[in-house]
This record gives structure tokens, sequence and C-alpha cells, in this order.
């Protein structure tokens, strides 16, 4: 499988036919989103990179998974997925964030696992660190570099072979610290409805 980075404006397309599809309005998506109808109008329009968290909320939304979203291919395998080294579908995001889905064509998934490289980046490191929300729950095990991750008002330093679990629907972020990038393995888990797991 290619390491391909989905083209924005596809994406973009995509979420607005699906909006359409389904009758909801740019008004609905925004507030599904957490933005103004002028930023996510700004999204859906494909004038604007999308963050994973945009992208997870939308497809929540529209009741498809993140990778059709990316793709325009519904997940189609059962049993197992194995996606080897350095291999996956990559979703680049704010700052040089790099989300690479390591099983992008598993169907049904309650997870979506990245293998995640955060830059080091100098003008990062005394800025208060941006925070996100998505519901359910988020698993970090750091692999290689050094993280600061920010929790509401809670700061933890992170190094090689920490792991962290998280309520992912309050606020979370996190920077590469120590001079080099940071590599982590982050499962988001999605809520679950009752009866299942």
């Amino acid at each position: 499988m290619s390491h391909t980075e989905p083209n924005v404006s596809e994406v973009a397309q995509r979420i607005k036919a699906l909006r359409e599809d389904l009758g909801l309005t740019a008004q609905d998506m925004a507030e599904a989103t957490g933005r103004s109808l002028a930023e996510y109008e700004a999204q859906e329009s494909g004038s604007q990179d999308f963050s994973f968290t945009f992208l997870y909320k939308c497809a929540e939304r529209l009741g498809v998974d993140v990778v059709e979203l990316l793709t325009g291919e519904s997940p189609h395998l059962t049993g197992y997925s194995l996606i080897r080294a350095g291999e996956g579908l990559s979703i680049k995001r704010r700052a040089g964030f790099e989300y690479l889905h390591k099983a992008p064509f598993f169907k049904n998934k309650y997870c979506e696992p990245f293998v995640v490289s955060a830059p080091y980046l100098e003008e990062e490191q005394d800025k208060p660190i941006h925070l996100s929300y998505h519901e359910g729950q988020e698993l970090d095990f750091i692999i290689s570099g050094h993280l600061r991750f920010a929790y509401e008002d809670r700061i933890q330093e992170l190094g090689p072979g920490d792991t962290l679990l998280y309520d992912s629907s309050r606020g979370h972020g996190m920077v590469a610290v120590g001079g080099e990038p940071c590599v982590f393995l982050a499962v988001v888990i999605k809520p679950q409805e009752d009866g299942i797991l």
C-alpha cells in the first residue's frame, strides 16, 4: 500500500457531497465539528487543510469511516489488517505533524491507530499548547523522542516507552521537545454503543 497523501480539495468535495446527500446544512456541520459557520465553510471549500479532529468529527456526523472521506473507498477488510513498517495512509496536519493510519481498510473499527510524527519546532517551545477535543479515549505510546503533553491545565513530559490513556473529550495537546522529533503510536478509541465491547 502506498504512502500517499489525500488531496485536500477531493476530501472537501466528498464531505460536501455527503452532507448534501444527507440533507445537512453547513451550519449543522459547523456545530458537529465545533467551528463557526465561516470556519466550516473555509474547510469545506478545500481552501484550508484539515486537522484530524475535524475529519474525525465530520466522519462521525456523516456516518462514514474517516478513511472513506480521505480516499473515497470504503474499508473492506474483515478478520485482520496488516500494514508493513513505513506504510499506511498518510494524513498530514497542523505544523508538520504527520499521521500514518495503520489500519485504513479494516471494516467496522472500534479504534483508529496511527503512527504520529511530531516535528520539533523551536517556536512552539514557549507557547501554550493547542488543545483538541474528540469524543472517546486515546492511547499514546512513545516510540522515540520526547513529548510535552498538555491535559487541560496539567503538563507531563514523556519519553520512549511511556504510555498515556486519557479521555479525549477533554482538552489535550502535545508538542515534541528535546530538540528532536517525537514518534508515537496513537490509538483513537471511539465511544462505544451500549452492548459493544
